[in-house]
Parts: C-alpha cells; structure tokens; sequence
C-alpha cells in the first residue's frame, strides 16, 4: 500500500518535469527565460553600478571632508609638540626671563596641539589617551623650569631636561602612531575610490549577453534588427562607457591626489624632522659640555632631513620646497660655527649664532610647501568628485530602460507563438 501512494505521488511531479522541461525545450519557453534572466541581469547589472558609484563617491567624500582634515590635525599635533619643545629650550638659552616672542611662541604651540588634540579624539580616542594625560605633566616640568631658571637656579636645566625626555619617549611617539593611523586612513579611502573592476565586468558580461541574445533571435526568427533590443543595447552600452569613463578620470585624479598626499606627507616629516633638530640643538648648549647625545642626534636627524628634502624635490619641484633647500644648507653652516665657538669654550658666542634666520625661514618654507600640497591635494579630489556628478541617476535610469527595452522587445516575439 505504502508502495502504490509513493507511485501515485511521484507521477505529479514526473509529469510537471516534465512540462517545463519542454517548455524550456520549446522557443516559447527559452524567449521567456531570456526575458526574466535579462530583466535581473539589467537591475543587478544596474544595482551593482551604481553601488560602486555611491562607494567612490562615499571615498572621495570621506577623502575631503574627513580623512585629509584628520590627517593634517594629527600632524599639526606632532608639529605643535616638536616646536614647543625646540621652543622651551631657546627660551630657556636666554638666562632669567625669556624673550616675549618666544614665550608667545611656546603658549601659541601648546594651544594649538590642545585643539588639534580635540579635533583627533573625536576619531580616534584610544590614541589620543596618553596625548591627553601626558601633555599637562609635560607643561607642569616646563613651568617648573622656568620658575627655576628665572631664578639662577641650576636645577631649572635638570627640570627642561626631564620635560624634553617626557616629550621624546611619550607624547611624541604617540603622536606620531596618531598621525600613521590617520595617513592610513587616508590611503583606505583612496584605495576605495579606485576603479571599480567587479561592477565594470558585470556590465560588459550584460552587454555581450544582450549582443548574442540578438544573435539568437536572428538565427530564430530571420529578423535583423529588435527595436526593444537595440535600445537596451544601446542604453546598456552607454551605461558602460559612462562608468569607465569616469572611473578612469576618477583613477587618474585619485592617483594625482596620492601623490599630492605622499609630498604632504614627506613635507610634514621634514618639517617635524627641522624641529627635533632645532630642539637637539638648543638642548646641546643648555647641558653646557654634556650635550654629546643631542649633538649626535642632531647630526642624523639632520641627514634625514636633507634626504627629506631631496624626496620632496623628486615629487615636484616648487620654489617653497628649493627655498627650503638652500636654507637648511645656511641653517647647517651657522651650526658648524657655533659648533666650533662652543667647543673653542665660547659659550656666549655659540648662544648668540643660535639665534639666525636660517631656521625660521626653513620652516616657513615648509608651511608654504606642506599648504601648496594640501591644495594640489583638494584640486584633485574635488575633480574627481565632479566627474562623477550625475552618474548615479543616470546608471539607475539607463538600467531601468535596458529592462524595459530587453522585455519589450523579447515580448513582441514571444506573441508571435501565441
């Protein structure tokens, strides 16, 4: 009995097999497979699309409002901390009271890595942490010194030191993975932007399968030309060409805008690299003898520096980045003389050479050089951003009438079988 039901159960779905197995046999039957399978192909081609579109735009969104800003705010932290570093120390140079300039100087510095510092945690808090506890220690040592320096007492040169040592094994380390995790942030959002081969290939995959659709209904029905077809061959290739277009106008500015950020970057490291070494400086003559570290350190830091410079040169040459150039050769000739003044025993000699224009100017050549590169930066992105105005709309339009045109024109044979 049990034998029979599975006999009589299985002959419905024997005879529904197979039904559709002739009518997939049948023209009738592959016409309105082609229909269906064209009419999803055509939205998931056209879905696809427009879901790179919105990611390159998403990219290049993040790119310009978010990532680059980011960037620059983690850089002006490091930069702020370096200088006012350097800067303590050549107050400290001058004996009692220090000079107003560079009091304002140093406060202008920890402000602004304070603000800075504000503009990086909204991002990334767990960075930040140590920045944020360690940097009111590090201006409590310096006060110390100052307190002390004002007033002859030599310990005021053990409490800079120690302010200095704080600043080089702590807030500067952390400033500086700050800065990397923001370049790289940088660098993920340019790599999003790039082109987008997966949906570029599913589009060109749908064209050529509407190309041999034409092809077979040739074949079936003796007919050159389906207008339902045709147009949404023409609007399916037209959708193509439109994003390669400007994927490909997309790719070139964004490849212009890593190179923009690669000499933003190089600048930046040259400008922090300037600071350290004016602070190693300053620091050899405020350790009056025992300064060998700081003069060693100056000596690498300053090599790096030149080869910095080189790199930024190769990328593009400005008149910012060869004014800096020829500055840190100048600012290198007066160190070789103070070098020699405070080792012939010269102290006050070597105090007043500290005190040239040559480092001012190398900075500021930097700034200049650092701005014109954020700017080349902004150009290209904002041009990519352009190029791809309009390209969503008109992808999701495009899709919708190679659908329609696709069924249309398979329907007008499909009645021919009616």
């Amino acid at each position: 009995m049990g034998g029979l039901l599975v006999v009589m159960d299985s002959q419905p779905r024997q005879a529904l097999v197979r039904r559709v197995t002739g009518l997939a046999r049948s023209t009738p039957g592959r016409l309105s497979l082609i229909i269906v399978v064209l009419a999803l192909a055509s939205l998931v081609s056209g879905a696809l699309t427009t879901w790179s579109v919105v990611r390159q735009e998403q990219a290049l969104e993040d790119l310009a409002t978010r990532s680059e800003p980011l960037a620059h705010a983690a850089q002006e932290v490091y930069r702020a901390l370096q200088d006012a570093d350097a800067t303590a120390a050549s107050a400290f140079l001058s004996g009692g009271l220090e000079p107003p300039k560079l009091r304002e100087r140093y406060e202008a510095d920890i402000a602004q890595a304070q603000a800075a510092l504000s503009v990086a945690t909204a991002s990334s808090p767990d960075l930040t942490a140590t920045l944020a506890a360690q940097l009111p220690v590090y201006t409590g040592l310096i006060e110390t010194a100052r307190s002390n320096n004002r007033q002859g007492f030599p310990v005021g040169a053990a409490y800079l030191r120690e302010a200095s040592g704080l600043m080089r094994a702590q807030l500067l380390p952390a400033a500086q993975e700050l800065y990397r995790a923001e370049t790289d942030r940088v660098a993920r959002a340019q790599d999003e932007a790039d082109f987008p081969w997966g949906s570029v290939s599913v589009a060109l995959a749908f064209v050529v399968a509407l190309f041999l659709t034409q092809r077979y209904l040739t074949r079936k029905t003796n007919r050159l030309l389906n207008v339902g077809l045709l147009i949404a061959t023409g609007a399916a290739v037209v959708s193509l060409l439109w994003v390669t277009t400007v994927s490909v106008l997309v790719m070139n500015d964004v490849a212009d805008s890593r190179t923009a950020s690669e000499k933003a970057d190089v600048l930046a490291q040259a400008r922090i690299a300037t600071l350290t070494a004016r602070g190693d400086e300053t620091l050899t003559l405020v350790a009056r003898g025992a300064g060998q570290a700081y003069e060693k350190n100056f000596v690498e830091v300053s090599e790096r520096l030149e080869g910095q410079l080189d790199q930024a040169k190769q990328l593009e040459s400005t008149e910012a980045v060869d004014q800096a150039m020829r500055h840190f050769r100048q600012w290198q000739q007066v160190h070789q003389r103070i070098r020699e003044a405070d080792d012939a025993g010269q102290y006050n000699d070597a105090v007043a050479l500290i005190d040239n224009p040559y480092f001012d100017s190398l900075d500021q050549d930097l700034v200049r050089a650092i701005g014109e590169a954020r700017q080349d930066f902004s150009d290209e992105v904002a041009v990519a951003r352009a190029s791809l105005a309009g390209t969503v709309v008109g992808v999701l339009v495009l899709a919708v009438i190679s659908a329609i045109g696709s069924t249309m024109g398979l329907w007008q044979r499909l009645k021919e079988y009616r």
